[in-house]
């Protein structure tokens, strides 16, 4: 993704509905289609600065209460607006790629999964949906699902 391409740079304006109407334009809907399913999944998402590549992004975590009390949180993606689209991004360890490869996705995300270059120290790798419609958000789910699974 080219950087340059990204919105929601002014570290003043949270971001709203009409700032994310107005950044993504026709691929809004797709947005809304997104943020609509997060509770039924209970995924809360919370706006951020991110200062390296200034610009707000939204996290997606999951909240829980162990047995003795201890409220743990996990982190299941970072959502980046950019010019007309927006990015989810949804990491895994390395060690969990063959496991991710088997969750029931499309063609396409397998390919993602595949295809995804681990970081620098080989431990870890991203999938990332570039959406300006709603075919990609069921494998999306699909992912944050098996990431809470696998991660618990």
């Amino acid at each position: 993704m080219n950087h340059e391409k990204i919105r929601l740079r002014n570290r003043e304006e949270v971001p709203t509905d009409e700032r994310l109407q107005e950044a993504l334009g026709g691929s809004y809907g797709a947005y809304e289609a997104f943020v609509e399913d997060l509770g039924r999944y209970d995924i809360e998402q919370e706006w951020q600065w991110y200062t390296p590549h200034k610009a707000w992004y939204a996290k997606g975590q999951h909240y829980w209460t162990t047995v003795r009390g201890t409220r743990k949180e996990k982190n299941l993606y970072w959502l980046h607006v950019f010019e007309g689209c927006f990015v989810v991004a949804v990491w895994f360890k390395e060690k969990n790629r063959s496991e991710v490869l088997r969750e029931q996705v499309s063609d396409k995300t397998k390919r993602l999964i595949q295809d995804a270059e681990a970081t620098m120290n080989m431990s870890t790798f991203p999938v990332l949906f570039e959406v300006t419609g709603r075919e990609s958000i069921a494998d999306i789910y699909t992912l944050i699902g098996c990431k809470k699974r696998l991660e618990a």
